[in-house]
Parts: structure tokens; sequence; C-alpha cells
């Protein structure tokens, strides 16, 4: 329970970043451009605090996690967010737009640690077969943050009072935010007197058949340096295809912004929907009760997030017709057999038509279709890090602050998609994704053929479905 809840805090304060964007915008009077130096501070802590955790294992001559052990890392990282935290109190009362990045930066420099441990260990608690499904389920309480998480911050700043003065917002900003650096400290303290193992048993290659020399650095292995590319193009396409979608619906479907709010929530609870999906192998390998979690996992997701935007007060109808979609998610979900080469193959591909359809289609159908690439993006991250780190053993950790590293591509794809939009309109932008999507076909086809080679084999859950 500890462990799951670090994932929820992940997407409960990145999620929450989108309504501070709009507050600090007016609070402080910024451009834009300027308002988008949340995110940044964010999102590049993670790049920072990679590089970092790799200075200080070069420094000490011994990987950092490997030293201190996978608890005490989870738990320093939890402190160093709750530290961050504690910037929002004196930011808040003087109104620092530079405290406030400051503090968002500390708390995304905890969770870079955080998410270095957290992944490959979320994958080591149990058989490497069914790793890439842990950390799917994870990857959907994640998402369960990041669908609460806006509401909640919401209804702190603003309450019940939607013309709330800026200031009063301003200051409310702390209350969420120190509740929120105590839950970090209570969970960091939990952590530390829980079962979960320092060091966790990790697979490594089996080279035994090869001349090999003994590799030094997790960048000898071409499964995690793909993997990186692979990293950052999904992040990438996961988090353009969002920040996108508003400038579209906009300017070519003549939404109003407040409109929008509704179907970008979907699209995020489409990550939800898919996460939920994914894991229930995890549960269970009993043929006839995988049947039936596999339709009502994703149904009861969908049913959160509509109800959730009925708390919003939004008007449902529109989603409705969303539940046959996910059907395509469930068909897919059945044919991967729960191996995440396989897995993410065919939903790349089904990404790359989604993209598509939404390219070439007009109206709710190009809008439902840029939405379900939110389906066939939820599993690729614990596909891809399950891929990417397999093998490296002794190197994992240090694998694993790589691929946090490259979870910066979530800006640099949003931005260069932004700048092709200005070129050849935003609707054809799209064709940015189709390319990321395209690279981790590729990857999915070419990995599996690198770990076979060295003995890594995810068949065996699939052969035992027959």
């Amino acid at each position: 329970m500890p462990l799951a809840s670090v994932f929820f805090f992940w997407g409960f304060v990145a999620a929450s970043n989108d309504i501070l964007i709009p507050v600090f915008k007016k609070a402080f009077d910024l451009t834009q451009g300027e308002s988008q130096l949340v995110a940044f501070a964010f999102y590049v802590a993670y790049t920072v605090g990679s590089l970092i955790y790799m200075g200080i294992s070069v420094l000490i001559k011994e990987d950092l996690v490997n030293k201190i052990g996978y608890k005490n890392g989870l738990s320093v990282g939890l402190v160093i967010s709750a530290l961050g935290t504690l910037l929002f109190y004196p930011a808040a009362n003087t109104g620092s737009f530079a405290l406030m990045l400051s503090g968002l930066f500390i708390v995304g420099l905890g969770f870079s640690l955080q998410q270095t441990v957290a992944n490959p260990l979320a994958i080591a608690l149990g058989p490497i077969k069914t790793g890439s499904q842990r950390l799917t389920l994870a990857g959907g309480i994640n998402n369960f943050g990041t669908t609460i998480g806006p509401l909640i911050v919401s209804f702190a700043i603003f309450g019940s009072n939607a013309n709330e003065n800026t200031t009063a917002s301003i200051e409310s900003v702390k209350i969420p935010y120190l509740v929120l650096g105590l839950a970090f400290l209570v969970v960091g303290i939990l952590l530390k007197f829980s079962s979960l193992p320092e060091r966790p048993e990790l697979v490594e290659e089996d080279d035994s058949h090869d001349k090999i020399i003994v590799k030094k650095s997790a960048l000898q292995y071409p499964q995690l340096v793909m993997g990186m590319i692979a990293i950052f193009l999904y992040v990438g396409v996961e988090v353009s295809t969002a920040s996108n979608l508003p400038a579209y619906m906009e300017t070519e479907l003549g939404f109003l912004t407040k409109d929008v709010a509704p179907y970008i929530s979907l699209y995020w609870a489409s990550l939800m929907i898919g996460r939920w999906t994914g894991a229930v192998e995890a549960f269970t390998e009993n043929m006839s009760l995988l049947k039936i979690l596999r339709f009502v996992a994703p149904y009861f997701a969908f049913a959160v997030f509509l109800a959730v935007n009925a708390i919003a007060k939004h008007d449902l109808t529109p989603f409705y017709i969303y539940a046959l979609v996910i059907l395509v998610l469930i068909g897919a979900d059945m044919a991967s057999k729960g191996n995440p080469s396989r897995m993410l193959l065919i939903f790349s591909c089904l990404g790359i038509l989604a993209i598509g359809i939404g390219m070439v289609t007009t109206g709710m159908v190009s809008v439902y279709a840029f939405t379900s690439v939110g389906l066939f993006c939820s599993t690729l991250w614990p596909c891809i890090f399950t891929l990417a780190v397999s093998g490296l053993g002794k190197h994992t950790s240090q694998g694993s602050s790589f691929l946090i590293m490259m979870i910066m591509g979530g800006g640099f794809v949003s931005v260069f998609q932004g700048k092709i939009a200005e070129i050849i309109g935003i609707q054809s932008s799209y064709i940015v994704g189709v390319i990321c999507f395209s690279y981790l076909a590729f990857y999915a086809w070419k990995v599996s053929k690198i770990l076979k080679a060295h003995g890594i084999n995810f068949e065996s859950k699939a052969a035992a479905a027959h």
C-alpha cells in the first residue's frame, strides 16, 4: 500500500499543475509562455534529479540506490518532495512566483528519485513475466491521482465560489500543498518500516554462451539505450496529444475553452481505463476470472470518470458512445496475452490508426479518435520500462535513472508539435504522433529479438494461456 501511494502522488501533483497554471497566470500577470514555466519547472526537475543521482554515484564510485537500498531511496525522495511543499507557505504569503516554481522544482526532484526506485521495484516484486502488469496496476493508481487531483486542488483553491478573488486563491494554494507535504512524510515513514525489500532480486542477462566482457554501465545494454528513446517519444506523444487537443477543438470545431475540459478529462481517464484493464493479469492466472475482469475493470474505470464529471456537473451525454471504443482496447489487451513486447507493438499500431482517423475526419469522430490515443498509450510506459531494464541486473537502478531522465520528452515533443502546427495546421500536426508511435512499434519488434538472444523470454505466461 505505501508503494502504491507513491504512484498516486505523482499523478495527483502532475495533473494539479494544470489548475495552478491559469491561477498563477492571472495572479502574477504572466504571459502564456511564462505561465508554462509551472510545467517546465516540474518536468525539468526529473532530468536534473537523474543527473544529480548519477553524479553522486560517480563520486562515491557505487550506484547510489544500491548503496542506500530501495526503501531508503523512496523515503529520501519523499522527504525531498515534502521540503518542496514547505516553500508554498512563504511563496503564497509573499506572492512570489519564483518561490512557487522553486517549490514545484524541489517536489519534482524528489519524484525523480522516487520514480528511479519505484518503477523497477514494482517489476521486481514478483515473477518477471507479470512485471509489466504490476507496473500497469501502479500506473492505474497514478491515473486515479490525475483524475481526482485537479478537482481537490481546484476546490481547495476556489472553494464553492468560482468568483473568489485572485489574492485569496494564491494564498489558499499553500494549504493543499502543506497537507500533501505531510502525506509525503507519513508515507516515507511507513515505507521505512514496511516489509518491502531493500535490495530485491533483479533479472540479469544469460550471457554464458557468449564471449562477452562484463558490462560496466547500463548504457552498454542496447535494450536500455533504445528504450530511452522510446520513453522520450512515448511521454512526448502522450502529453502532446492532450496539450494540442484544446487548440484543435477551439480553432477547427468552434468549441469554447470552458467546454473542452471534459474531453481533456476523458483523455486522461482513458489512460486509467487502459491501465486498470492491463493490470488484471497481476491478480490471477485463472482464465475464467481473467475474461470477466477484462470487461469489468475498464468499464468500472469508465464509471469513475463519469462519476467525477457528474460531480463537476458536466453533461455526460456525449461520452456514452465512448463505451464502444473501449471494446477495441479490450480486444487489443486480450490479443497481447500479457507479453509486453507484443502489447507494445499492438498498442503502438492502434495509436497510429487512432491518430490517422483523427487527421482525416472531422467533428466528434476526430475528437474521439484523438481522445482514444489515451487508451493506447495507457500500457506503453510499463511495457517499455519492463523491456528496457530486463537483464540489467545490478545496473537496473542506473538504467531506471536514465529512463526517468527521458520524461523530458513530454515538454520537447509538445513544443515541437506546436511549432509544426504553425506551419501545416493543428490537425495535420498530429503526424508527429504517428512518427512517435512508429518508433515504438519498431522498438517492440527489435527489443524482443535482443532479449531472446540473452535468454529473457516473456512468452511463458502467454503459452500457459492455451
